[in-house]
């Protein structure tokens, strides 16, 4: 079955269907790729997956976060520069968010994803990643092009098979690797200065994006309509409840990263808008989360921004912070931002290689969202409180009223 394409998978399904399946998570609908997993068990002989270089250890558990960088859409065959420009602010952590590599470009259809291995080895190869990997923390996700294939969710044929080299290129967690999926929790800090990390997976999923009826004159952002189609899920039921727990437990400042964006409804590519009751969900289990922060990390859109919105179902003033890409830039800034008018940007949206930046001030409980650009200038900058600075100072007294004048 060397250089299995989907036309010799579909003339092979009689034999593939008398092939057992693999045990599944209960939650998780068999997908096409099921019937491969002969397959894969013998690919998994014949090659080595790419890993990427060895990275630095993560900070302690009670290590106090104050910068987290972070960014989204990096090229394998593109210069890899923007890596000593992140270095150079000295982040505690940086999270890389999705389209870590473009692995689906020259795809020619094999169930072996031969050109996703490929792009990670790749992008493994790069001295300048190497170098970053060695020096700066890091935890990832992915997103379609890195998952394996373009605007791809939880029908792609070969996500088993795309899990499984992601989790060994990055050398997933045992969290992660324990079950379908890549969605995970970090906690960093301690009483008073805690950051939770909550890391989700908008892909292995995800229902399919509702599209638009054809048309001679197309809108020129994006293919897809929202649907009111309740069967359709952003998260799977596992993941949601897995969501849901983790948001009872204590942090004083919530970081959650999703792959695309949430809050906007400026544009119809890949975003939360385009299933609304999943985004409600989202919105009311936020709100209903154990008192703490909360900021919202997102990529995608080969731009980057400063979002806030206040949904009714969250009940909360909600801040999103965009960044892409790394190296894979489509427009200029005054061009994209007047193409996407968008009344919860608070910024341009920054269409030049960008990264973000999160820095936490502790004391004064205010979060500063920022967008460096690919000499390390700022582009954007916004800092927001997240509950109400505490002093030690002693209250100040009204003034004693005057005596009457007689």
């Amino acid at each position: 079955m060397k250089g299995l394409t989907m036309r010799s998978y579909l003339a092979a399904l009689p034999l593939l269907l008398a092939t057992p399946l693999a045990a599944q998570d209960a939650t998780v609908e068999a997908g096409p790729d099921t019937f491969l997993t002969g397959y894969y068990e013998q690919l998994k002989q014949r090659v080595e997956l790419p890993r990427a270089p060895v990275g630095a250890p993560l900070p302690s558990t009670a290590a106090t976060l104050t910068r987290i960088a972070f960014g989204s859409c990096n090229h394998q065959s593109r210069g890899q520069h923007m890596w000593g420009k992140i270095a150079a602010t000295n982040p505690d952590l940086f999270l890389l968010i999705g389209d870590n590599v473009y692995g689906d470009q020259l795809w020619n259809g094999d169930a072996a994803l031969t050109d996703l291995r490929a792009s990670y080895a790749k992008q493994a190869s790069h001295p300048e990643f190497a170098d970053f990997r060695s020096t700066v923390p890091m935890l990832t996700t992915w997103d379609d092009h890195d998952f394996g294939f373009n605007d791809g969710g939880a029908n792609f044929a070969f996500r088993g098979w795309a899990e499984d080299i992601y989790e060994t290129f990055w050398d997933a967690s045992p969290e992660v690797k324990s079950r379908p999926g890549i969605y995970e929790s970090r906690m960093f800090g301690s009483d008073g200065r805690r950051v939770q990390l909550l890391i989700l997976d908008t892909r292995f999923f995800r229902a399919d994006f509702d599209r638009m009826p054809f048309q001679e004159e197309r809108p020129p952002l994006g293919p897809y309509v929202p649907s009111e189609d309740a069967s359709k899920t952003m998260l799977g039921e596992a993941q949601w409840a897995w969501l849901e727990q983790e948001l009872a437990k204590p942090a004083d400042l919530r970081i959650l990263v999703s792959s695309i964006q949430v809050l906007t409804d400026a544009h119809d590519y890949e975003s939360w808008e385009q299933l609304p009751l999943e985004r409600r969900k989202l919105y009311e289990m936020l709100g209903a989360r154990e008192d703490s922060g909360l900021l919202i990390l997102s990529g995608d859109r080969h731009a980057g921004g400063i979002y806030s919105d206040t949904p009714l179902s969250a009940g909360e003033q909600l801040w999103e912070l965009t960044s892409s890409s790394l190296n894979l830039a489509f427009n200029n800034t005054a061009s994209n931002t007047a193409r996407e008018p968008d009344p919860r940007r608070l910024t341009d949206f920054i269409s030049e290689e960008n990264f973000g930046l999160v820095e936490i001030d502790w004391d004064a409980r205010e979060v500063t969202l920022k967008l460096l650009g690919n000499q390390g200038e700022e582009r954007a900058n916004m800092t927001y409180g997240w509950q109400p600075q505490i002093s030690d100072a002693p209250p100040i007294m009204d003034a004693p009223a005057p005596a009457p004048v007689e």
